[in-house]
């Protein structure tokens, strides 16, 4: 009865066990296979061992595309969370706009980042919708090249990321509201706890799963940007905002170095696992504190 019970049971992981095998694990080992290989992306390629990554270690593009991923990265999820966390504390208290708001708040996140990204390359234009409302207000003085200057550009990229899903920040930080224990809440009022006491001491310990779910989804997102900066910049101004990920489009697709492009995948890959899981690890290790 137990083995035919085990027979069973592999039976039925088995199909999906021959689809990640396929569609992941090979593709997978033959990226890697290839980015040790001088192949140009035709049938023919000779191993060449860690060639490409040598040529790597010693290219500045490369060097400085990382940090501005890693920038990028800690930018979108610093400011993405807190607004998001901000939004969920006063949708919270304010249950009455709750079903409207996170109806603004989630419309970002249905467009197409292509056209997010084509939306905000007129709202940055020098004669575009931004500078349009501070000349409105009159703050000329505020009117800038937002994605022609080099102290500007990745920063304007990032905000359009964070424009696009920190209502999808807000609807996880308000789901983890709503379970809150009523009890401990109205414990804290009866005691005359302010509002940030309150969610110093209740709130935000018992919201730290959220912030897990969070931070990773916001951090694996970051790292692997690609649509935001190939519209808006296509990494300019002088490769300000140069990514891990243009770099393997570019090499790939345009670049006529294959390989080399394969082997700036794979180092993307490594560099998204192990931030990744190493801050999942850490806040999944707070959560264990509280």
């Amino acid at each position: 009865m137990f083995h035919r019970r085990r027979a069973t049971m592999a039976a039925f992981l088995l199909p999906a066990i021959v689809v990640y095998g396929l569609f992941m694990l090979y593709p997978l080992a033959r990226g890697v296979y290839l980015s040790m290989t001088d192949s140009l992306g035709g049938p023919i390629a000779h191993f060449v061992g860690t060639q490409q990554y040598r040529a790597m270690a010693d290219d500045p593009a490369v060097s400085a595309a990382l940090w501005h991923t890693v920038l990028y990265a800690v930018v979108v999820v610093v400011v993405q969370n807190g607004l998001g966390l901000l939004f969920a504390g006063m949708l919270f208290r304010r249950p009455k706009v709750r079903k409207v708001l996170n109806v603004v708040l989630l419309t970002p996140t249905l467009i197409s980042p292509v056209m997010a990204a084509f939306i905000w390359s007129y709202l940055f234009a020098p004669t575009g919708g931004i500078n349009a409302l501070l000349d409105l207000v009159g703050l000329h003085g505020l009117n800038h090249v937002w994605l022609g200057d080099t102290s500007t550009a990745l920063y304007s990229v990032a905000a359009v990321n964070i424009w696009m899903f920190t209502g999808y920040s807000c609807a996880i930080f308000l789901a983890a509201y709503m379970n809150l224990p009523t009890e401990l809440l109205e414990a804290a009022a009866l005691d005359g706890a302010s509002g940030w006491r309150r969610f110093v001491a209740i709130e935000w310990p018992l919201l730290a799963p959220a912030l897990t779910v969070n931070v990773t989804l916001s951090l694996i997102g970051s790292l692997k940007v690609f649509e935001f900066p190939l519209v808006l910049t296509n990494g300019g101004p002088a490769g300000a905002t140069d990514t891990l990920t243009l770099l393997v489009y570019r090499n790939v697709f345009g670049g006529g170095k294959f390989a080399y492009g394969v082997a700036l995948s794979v180092v993307l890959l490594v560099t998204v696992v192990v931030l990744s899981s190493a801050t999942s690890s850490l806040l999944r290790l707070r959560e264990r504190r509280i």
